[in-house]
């Protein structure tokens, strides 16, 4: 249970008593620009799965603008798709465009970089949490499943669609 509302359970026999039910998105890019849920300036994301049993989310993130994103790290590994658009890593020599994909292995500090304002959306598919750090390495900050899951009931109850429009992305 999140936030008292109950995990919906499949109903498919054959799948396990305690089985959540499939997710499905569509479309994943929204027409609605009040489902893109603010970050940061010029930054959103997009939430498709949350699933709170074992700390994994997947959205997409968004970025109008050129700049640094954020400087993070990630405890466990990260899954990346550039949908449109491209963004580096400070820390790297490549460059991920539209159709790239990208494996972040755990441990690794990087600073996300978008170099032009055209419009970036890339899906993440991230396991635990990200720790937000400074120059230095000291922490700034984190985002987790349930971080986000509050992130999004706020911003979706400021724009109308309700607090609980977030439940349907929650397993």
């Amino acid at each position: 249970m999140v936030s008292g509302h109950p995990i919906p359970r499949s109903k498919n026999p054959s799948a396990h008593p305690l089985s959540p039910l499939e997710v499905v998105v569509s479309p994943a890019i929204p027409e609605d620009d009040r489902i893109w849920v603010p970050q940061a300036p010029n930054v959103w994301f997009r939430p498709l799965m949350l699933n709170t049993v074992v700390g994994h989310w997947c959205n997409l993130l968004r970025v109008k603008r050129a700049g640094v994103v954020s400087r993070h790290l990630h405890p466990a590994p990260v899954h990346g798709f550039v949908l449109k658009g491209s963004w580096r890593y400070l820390e790297h020599n490549w460059r991920a465009s539209a159709g790239s994909y990208v494996f972040e292995p755990p441990g690794e500090t990087h600073t996300l970089v978008v170099d032009t304002d055209d419009e970036m959306i890339t899906f993440f598919n991230i396991s635990g949490c990200m720790y937000y750090v400074d120059e230095a390495g000291r922490s700034t900050g984190y985002e987790d499943v349930f971080t986000k899951i509050d992130m999004c009931r706020a911003h979706y109850s400021q724009v109308g669609l309700g607090g609980d429009y977030v439940d349907q992305f929650v397993r």
